[in-house]
């Protein structure tokens, strides 16, 4: 792989409790296409060379046969396996835990995999060509070991679901940078109101903030960020089996120690993403009306094999 070619690290190790089952699995496109497919057909034609896909150990051979035959002769293809008991040397195994770290902890998960500047992404987001292309120009001018970082913002109101609350990171910015990003976990819209719960508070937020969808940039140097921190939070947290390590955690504070810059990217792409099942409609309508806009082809096989 040319050594500025960027690396596209999907994020594919959640459970599905709030869907019902395997969303990264699921169909979506006409011929039974996955998200997942769509998002490396997407990395593929916009200079993407590696995908390492994080998931359960469990799962690799739903991976093997459901998704990767598909592309192994575009891409090269590796994995991470998120691993509760996978902490950094030294730290004590967690007594009682059964669900993973969360997103901060799966993307160290690929700290072995990955030496080149690298794409976040979660399995379950359709996040657009567009965006896909703006991040790779991105991607392929970094050094390896710079901390210039790099984030796909999306309008509020434009990420939600209307069958229940979902998570987003709040962004806060100056000149076209993060100053700080914020993890909100209980985001919902009752009539024209978008507001979210904070600790016993309801707030209201602006349709137009921009929050993250995890479509992250970096380099390896993140995963020195996210260790360094994740050894605070498991101190903190070890035998608290509902607390989850967030990839905004590292950055935010990354950003405020001065140690990273991230710029906020803008794409005209609209995302489309299934938090719940019933959020499954709008996505197969979405990538219907892509396809007869010419976006994408009929059968995304066809292209790949």
């Amino acid at each position: 792989m040319n050594k500025n070619s960027p690396v596209l690290l999907i994020l594919a190790a959640g459970a599905g409790s709030r869907y019902g089952g395997l969303k990264q699995l699921d169909g979506y496109g006409p011929n039974g296409e996955t998200i997942l497919d769509y998002s490396i057909f997407d990395a593929i034609r916009s200079g993407f060379r590696k995908v390492v896909f994080v998931i359960q150990r469990e799962h690799l051979d739903l991976f093997e046969t459901r998704i990767v035959p598909k592309f192994r002769s575009k891409i090269e293809i590796g994995y991470a396996f998120q691993d509760i008991h996978d902490l950094p040397a030294g730290l004590p195994s967690p007594v009682n835990r059964e669900k993973p770290w969360g997103t901060g902890h799966a993307v160290l998960s690929a700290r072995k995999e990955i030496f080149q500047p690298f794409a976040v992404i979660n399995a379950d987001d359709f996040y657009g060509q567009g965006a896909f292309q703006t991040m790779a120009d991105e991607l392929q001018q970094l050094d390896p070991q710079s901390s210039n970082f790099f984030l796909m913002g999306y309008q509020v109101a434009n990420t939600l679901s209307e069958h229940g609350y979902v998570s987003r990171g709040l962004c806060g910015s100056q000149n076209g940078f993060l100053t700080d990003i914020k993890e909100l976990t209980k985001i919902t819209k009752t009539g024209d109101r978008i507001h979210y719960r904070e600790e016993r508070s309801d707030q209201s937020l602006d349709p137009d903030a921009i929050v993250s969808m995890n479509f992250w940039g970096f380099t390896p140097r993140m995963f020195e960020f996210i260790e360094q921190g994740f050894k605070r939070f498991i101190r903190e947290n070890v035998n608290n089996p509902d607390a989850e390590y967030y990839i905004t955690r590292p950055v935010d504070e990354a950003i405020k120690d001065k140690l990273a810059n991230v710029k906020l990217l803008a794409t005209s792409e609209k995302w489309l993403g299934v938090t719940y099942i019933e959020d499954k409609a709008a996505v197969v309508q979405g990538i219907r009306d892509r396809i007869e806009k010419g976006l994408y082809p009929e059968s995304l096989a066809l292209e790949s094999n």
